[in-house]
C-alpha cells in the first residue's frame, strides 16, 4: 500500500447555484420596494422567461410596465392573464382599463372598468373602478368596434405616422394623423404629433389651434401643455411663456414618462433647474432613455454648476450617439462666440439660388446653436416654398433642430455633413461644406452607397484639401484621422474622383 493509503480521501462536492423565477421574482419584488423600477423589470422578465405561467408574476411585471408607461405591452400581459391562464383574475380588468385611460382611450377603459364590476362589485378595487368610470364620463356607443381590431389598427397607424415625422415627410404624417382623430377622437396623441407636424411646417398658428383644442377637450394634457410651452418659447412670446412655466413647475407627474417629457421640455427652453430636478430624478431612478436623454442631463447639470457630473453623463452620450462629439453644453458659448459672421455668409448662400449652396447654408444654421438655428431656420422658411431637394433638406434640417435630432431617421447628405463640420475650423467650414454639397447632389442622382459615412468623409476631405487648400496630405494620414484602413480610403477617393468628373 502506498504512503498515502491510510489518508481519506477528498471529495470535493459541488452545490449547484439554481437561479429559479421565484428567485428573481424575489429580486424583482426588493428592487421595486427600492423604487428602482427598471431593475425590477428586468428581474420579472427574467422570471417570466423561466416561468411563463406564473400569474402573480406576469401581473406584477404588467404592473411595472404601466408605471413606465408601456401601457400596450401591460395590457398584452394582463389579457393574456384572463384569456389564457386565470379568467377568475377579475383584478386584471380594473389594470387593462387604468392602462386605457392613460393611453385616452376612454370608451374601452370604460369597458374593462364595467367588466371588473360586474366580475367583482365587492372586490378590492371597487372603490378605485367607480372612481375612474367617473372620471371617464364618457357613454359608450353602440357597436363598439372589436377590441383586437380595434387596438392593432390604431398602433399600426401610430406606427405609420411617427415614421413619417421620423422622415420629416410632415405633409404625409398629416393626412396619417387627421385619419386617426376621425376614428379615435378621444386619441389625445395623435392631436399632439399632428401640432408638432405643423409647427416643423412653420405654421405656427395652425399648431396652436390643435393644442388649444386637445386642451379644452382634455384639461391638464401635460403633452400639449409641454408642447405648447416649447412652441410659445421658440416663436419669442415671453409673456406666455412666463405663464406656462409658472404652471409646469409646480406639477409633479407620477408617470415617468411624463416626467422625462416635463424634464427634457424644461431643457430645451433652457429652464436648467427645472430640468435638472426632473433628469437627475429619473437618472437616480435607473431610467434608460437613450442618447437624448443623457443629453439634456449632461446638458441641464452643466448649466446649474455640476460640470463633474455634465462631464462623466457626456461621455455616456458620447457612447450612445458618437455623432454629437463638439456639442459639448461647456463648448457652447465658444462656438456662439466664433461663428457671428456666418449669419453674412449663411443669406449669401441662400439667396445664390444655387440648390447646393442653398444646402451648404442650411447646414451652416448648425453653427449659430439650437435657438439661433431655430430663428435663422424659420426667417428662411418662405424661401424654400417650391417642391425639390432643397426644400426636404430644410425641413429635415429644421425638425432635427427643434427635437435636437432625436428620434429621426439618418439622411447621409446631413450626417456626413456633420462629420465634415467637426474636421475643420468654422473659418473653413463653408468651403468644405460647399464642396460636399456639390458632390452629394450628383452621388445622391446616381444612386451612390452612401451608408459608410466616415469614409466619405475622409475620402471629401482628402481630395478637398488637396484641391481647394492646396496642401500636401497622404491617404494613409488621412486614414489614420478617420481610423480607416488605406485600402477604404483609397475606394472612396476614387468615388470622389469619379463624381468630380
Amino acid at each position: 500500500m502506498g504512503k498515502h493509503s491510510n489518508m481519506k480521501e477528498s471529495i470535493a462536492q459541488i452545490v449547484p447555484f439554481i437561479q429559479t423565477g421565484e428567485y428573481y421574482f424575489k429580486k424583482g419584488l426588493q428592487a421595486y420596494r427600492r423604487r428602482d423600477v427598471f431593475k425590477a423589470k428586468k428581474y420579472l422578465q427574467r422570471a417570466h422567461h423561466l416561468e411563463p405561467y406564473n400569474t402573480n408574476t406576469i401581473c406584477q411585471l404588467a404592473t411595472i410596465m404601466t408605471e413606465l408607461g408601456e401601457y400596450q405591452q401591460s395590457n398584452q400581459l394582463l389579457t393574456s392573464i384572463i384569456q389564457d391562464l386565470d379568467p377568475r383574475m377579475n383584478e386584471c380588468f380594473y389594470f387593462i382599463a387604468n392602462n386605457y385611460a392613460h393611453l385616452g382611450l376612454f370608451q374601452e377603459a370604460q369597458k374593462y372598468a364595467n367588466l371588473y364590476l360586474e366580475a367583482d362589485s365587492d372586490g378590492p378595487f371597487a372603490d378605485e373602478t367607480e372612481e375612474l368610470l367617473d372620471l371617464l364620463s364618457i357613454e359608450v356607443e353602440d357597436g363598439e368596434l372589436d377590441l383586437d381590431k380595434y387596438e392593432d389598427d390604431l398602433i399600426m397607424k401610430q406606427e405609420k405616422a411617427k415614421h413619417l415625422l421620423e422622415q420629416a415627410k410632415f405633409e404625409e404624417a398629416i393626412v396619417v394623423l387627421e385619419g386617426i382623430i376621425r376614428e379615435y377622437p378621444e386619441f389625445w396623441s395623435a392631436y399632439n404629433n399632428l401640432a408638432l407636424a405643423h409647427f416643423y411646417l412653420n405654421r405656427v398658428d395652425g399648431a396652436m389651434e390643435i393644442l388649444d383644442d386637445v386642451l379644452t377637450k382634455n384639461p391638464g394634457n401635460l403633452h400639449a401643455l409641454c408642447n405648447q410651452l416649447i412652441f410659445y418659447y421658440y416663436c419669442q412670446d415671453n409673456k406666455r411663456v412666463e405663464v406656462l412655466l409658472k404652471q409646469l413647475s409646480t406639477v409633479y407627474p407620477l408617470l415617468v414618462e411624463h416626467r422625462y417629457k416635463l424634464g427634457t421640455t424644461f431643457a430645451l427652453v433652457k429652464q436648467y433647474d427645472l430640468a435638472y430636478k426632473w433628469l437627475r430624478h429619473l437618472y437616480r431612478l435607473g431610467f434608460q432613455g437613450g442618447g437624448a436623454f443623457s443629453y439634456w442631463l449632461s446638458h441641464a447639470a452643466y448649466h446649474t454648476g455640476h460640470e463633474d457630473f455634465s462631464r462623466l453623463i457626456w461621455k455616456r452620450v458620447l457612447e450612445e450617439v458618437p455623432e454629437k462629439e463638439g456639442d459639448e453644453p461647456w463648448s457652447e458659448k465658444e462656438v456662439v462666440d466664433q461663428v457671428q459672421d456666418l449669419r453674412h455668409i449663411i443669406k449669401q448662400k441662400i439667396s445664390s439660388g444655387e440648390e447646393e449652396a442653398q444646402c451648404c447654408g442650411i447646414f451652416l444654421t448648425h453653427a449659430l446653436g439650437q435657438q439661433g438655428q431655430v430663428d435663422v431656420l424659420r426667417q428662411l422658411g418662405p424661401v424654400f416654398a417650391e417642391e425639390n431637394a432643397v426644400k426636404t433638406f430644410y425641413q429635415y434640417v429644421l425638425a432635427a433642430a427643434l427635437s435636437n435630432g432625436e428620434s429621426y431617421e439618418i439622411h447621409y447628405g446631413y450626417d456626413i455633413a456633420s462629420i465634415l463640420f467637426k474636421s475643420v475650423d468654422i473659418q473653413e467650414a463653408p468651403s468644405l461644406l460647399d464642396y460636399w454639397f456639390k458632390l452629394y447632389g450628383e452621388a445622391d442622382h446616381k444612386g451612390f452607397d452612401m451608408r459608410n459615412g466616415e469614409a466619405w468623409a475622409a475620402a471629401v476631405l482628402y481630395m478637398w484639401t488637396k484641391q481647394v487648400k492646396k496642401e500636401k496630405i497622404s491617404q494613409a494620414e488621412m486614414a489614420a484621422v478617420y481610423s480607416l484602413s488605406t485600402s477604404t480610403i483609397s475606394k472612396y477617393v476614387k468615388r470622389v474622383n469619379m463624381l468630380l468628373q
